[in-house]
């Protein structure tokens, strides 16, 4: 590479270093979260000017595929296309295989660790393979985070344990069968956002643990991941005293130059988690982030608040000696080797689709959602759920809008409609349903009368602040019990809200727990409740 360049091939050079947003979609029209996708103007300049990944997030698999080729064909270079694809690429693409979330591995890895390590691998291969045929060159997991925090508002059940023997064993396992497939994984969020009680997309946690805590618990699923040989390392937006009292982990220079790089000696890509992200955001503009993250020593740069100011800030840095060519030129090193690692998508559109979901990832698919069931499935045996003429089928959702998992013919809507359940869905974000009565903390006379299926699709997200364990579904339970009201009980999502709720339960009550909260989670754990298939649902059991 020559030594002197002009200041566009620089901005060339830097740029190929961020990674923007954009819609899985195909119209501006249909951006899901319009403040973080990009136009399809102004993601077509970025890439044309060198900008080198973008991530997408929602549409069907056969929009990827178009979505993805055409961002290739904006782009004079190889491009990084990323998605938080964790659960599967159906989690965040319909048509796909949207599998269990990873918790429901961790915990059966407690019972039966050899065919835990197996499924974690065929995950990481569906995952790869369908990722690869749709475009997608770069998968962001596996989440390597220890969830030894019940309260943790936005891991919960993304990482695959609780321990970080398990957490380990079951990461690495998902990178070899991903990586297997000819794309990138990436292992998140270092060095551990497990044992956190916020979260970093609203504020800037604080982990106050020591360097021998961290070396105990947050760091061995990291070091399994890198023996692994896992291609990238996602940082956290985490403050950690014991390290750096200063900066959070994205932008410390002991983080990732001494404890990653030499450390642990992981000479992959760094990329930084998103740094709109207002753990980021709140203290420091787009240019200033994306300077301080760099120097610290992340490689690509994700979801800077502002592309150009962030190309702007690292050019007038290299060109100002605080970033070295030497070191600039790592990181572009980085990118090359990482992208010669990949394997190309098939030539044709049709091609990828035909085929796309294997029989036997149905048939994995169909497996973790049954173990997880049956592992946290009570011993006694349970009632059915009564058939009723006016009962109520009382849904919880973290938000009714962009609700993937509550499509029209989900099971949790059609099948108790068919036993005589009327829905009424509670928005987690509306006061509406709470009585302001702490013994009582349901409004009844909102509801209609009858018998009452409760589910709740509770679980750690980013942006929700809470896993579901702040709020007084102990009460309600209680509340619907006293008033001979309760039917059944279905919890999709976290393990700690049915713990906390199974033991309240008495014996003739049909209820049941599922990690997934995907349909196909929906019908089986129905299915254990007495509901069969309704006549419009649509195969979610195949």
């Amino acid at each position: 590479m020559p030594t002197e360049l002009s200041r566009s091939d620089l901005r060339r050079q830097v740029a190929s270093l961020l990674v923007v947003r954009g819609s899985g979609h195909w119209s501006d029209s249909q951006r899901r979260y319009p403040r973080w996708e990009l136009t399809n103007a102004h993601l077509q300049r970025l890439l044309t000017d060198g900008v080198g990944g973008v991530i997408l997030l929602g549409g069907s698999a056969a929009e990827l595929r178009l979505r993805t080729d055409a961002l290739q064909s904006w782009a004079p270079q190889p491009l990084l296309i990323c998605a938080d694809v964790e659960e599967g690429v159906g989690q965040r693409f319909e048509g796909t295989s949207w599998l269990v979330p990873p918790l429901a591995l961790g915990r059966l890895h407690g019972q039966d660790p050899d065919r835990a390590v197996q499924l974690a691998r065929q995950y990481g291969q569906c995952t790869g393979r369908q990722a690869r045929r749709l475009g997608l060159n770069w998968v962001l997991g596996p989440v390597c985070d220890v969830n030894n925090n019940p309260a943790n508002p936005v891991i919960n059940v993304r990482a695959w344990g609780e321990d970080p023997a398990c957490a380990g064993a079951l990461a690495a396992a998902f990178v070899q069968g991903c990586q297997a497939e000819g794309v990138l994984a990436c292992a998140k969020h270092f060095p551990g956002h497990g044992d956190t009680s916020s979260d970093s997309h609203l504020e800037l946690p604080v982990l106050p643990h020591s360097r021998e805590r961290l070396e105990a618990v947050e760091l061995p699923p990291f070091r399994q991941a890198i023996a692994a040989g896992v291609a990238s390392v996602m940082t956290a937006h985490l403050q950690l005293p014991a390290l750096d009292t200063e900066q959070p982990a994205t932008l410390s220079a002991p983080v990732l130059n001494q404890l990653l790089r030499r450390h642990l000696g992981f000479n992959g890509l760094v990329v930084t988690d998103a740094l709109v992200m207002e753990a980021i955001s709140r203290h420091h503009g787009p240019a200033d982030a994306a300077v301080l993250a760099f120097t610290a020593g992340a490689d690509l740069i994700l979801m800077p608040a502002d592309a150009d100011a962030a190309i702007d800030g690292l050019v007038a840095a290299v060109e100002a000696g605080l970033i070295s060519r030497q070191r600039l030129n790592q990181s572009l090193e980085r990118r090359q080797r990482a992208l010669a690692s990949t394997q190309s998508a098939p030539a044709s559109a049709q091609e990828a689709l035909d085929g796309l979901v294997s029989t036997e990832e149905q048939q994995l698919a169909r497996e973790l959602v049954v173990l997880s069931l049956e592992h946290q499935r009570q011993p006694e045996p349970r009632g059915a759920l009564p058939t009723s003429a006016s009962g109520v089928n009382l849904i919880r959702l973290d938000t009714q809008l962009n609700c993937p998992q509550l499509p029209a013919m989900a099971p949790a809507l059609l099948r108790p409609a068919a036993a005589g359940y009327e829905t009424c869905l509670i928005d987690g974000r509306s006061p509406s349903p709470w009585s302001g009565d702490a013994l009582a903390p349901l409004a009844l006379h909102r509801l209609p009368q009858g018998p009452v299926l409760l589910q709740l699709f509770v679980r750690g997200n980013p942006f929700r602040g809470s896993a579901g364990g702040d709020e007084p579904w102990p009460a309600v339970v209680q509340q619907l019990l006293a008033a001979g009201r309760l039917a059944g009980l279905a919890v999709y999502g976290s393990p700690y809200v049915w713990q906390q709720l199974q033991p309240l339960l008495p014996a003739e009550i049909p209820a049941g727990y599922s990690p997934g909260q995907m349909p196909l989670a929906q019908a089986l754990l129905l299915e254990q409740l007495g509901l069969e298939a309704a006549a419009l649902e649509g195969g979610f059991t195949d």
